[in-house]
């Protein structure tokens, strides 16, 4: 976690105006409740609801990235910016799509970590490469399609995927988002 505390406070149900209350309408009665990060982004609530839009897509069946895949991006996206609170939220998310405790620590390392298929490897750097240089080299644009079968519609997914993520963990680092209560910090991306 970049800070020990938020610097915008998540909203108590308590402190929301009627507009708020209508833009967390649609994050209510998870197991959990309403996590911080939309407790935080409610001072804004258009934006939210917005932001709910796009991360919807991103998240749901009409992303064409397998899931499995779609984390592997998340979180390498989410350890590359340092972002504590996406990374934990998509630790037990990519659990849930698949990825091993294994595959999940090797993320951190990148694409030259052992272990990694052809296709895992291709993700992975295009990922750095997008974090890094906002741009994949046709090499790597080569190998998506090559080594994972990526069509053009799912290598557009991926791009669209490390944008959210990446602008997702500007502002989880930049408001101080804290994690949620059932979350585990990762010693890894403490301050």
């Amino acid at each position: 976690m970049r800070l020990s505390r938020p610097r915008i406070a998540p909203l108590a149900d308590a402190e929301l105006t009627d507009e708020q209350r209508a833009a967390l309408e649609p994050y209510r009665g998870g197991e959990h409740g309403v996590f911080n990060i939309f407790r935080t982004f409610a001072h804004s609530p258009r934006a939210l609801r917005r932001f709910g839009y796009w991360g919807g897509y991103i998240l749901g069946r009409h992303n064409s990235l397998p899931p499995r895949e779609r984390e592997i991006v998340i979180l390498r996206v989410g350890y590359l910016c340092r972002a504590g609170y996406e990374w934990a939220q998509h630790v037990v998310i990519g659990r849930d799509a698949g990825l091993t405790d294994d595959e999940i620590s090797r993320i951190k390392v990148g694409a030259e970590a052992d272990g990694w298929s052809a296709a895992d490897a291709a993700l992975l750097h295009a990922t750095d490469e997008l974090v890094g240089d906002h741009f994949i080299s046709d090499s790597t644009w080569a190998a998506l399609a090559a080594d994972t079968g990526l069509s053009d519609g799912q290598r557009m997914d991926l791009v669209f995927t490390a944008g959210q993520y990446t602008q997702v963990s500007m502002m989880l680092n930049t408001f101080g988002v804290q994690l949620d209560d059932f979350l585990d910090a990762d010693p890894d991306l403490s301050r």
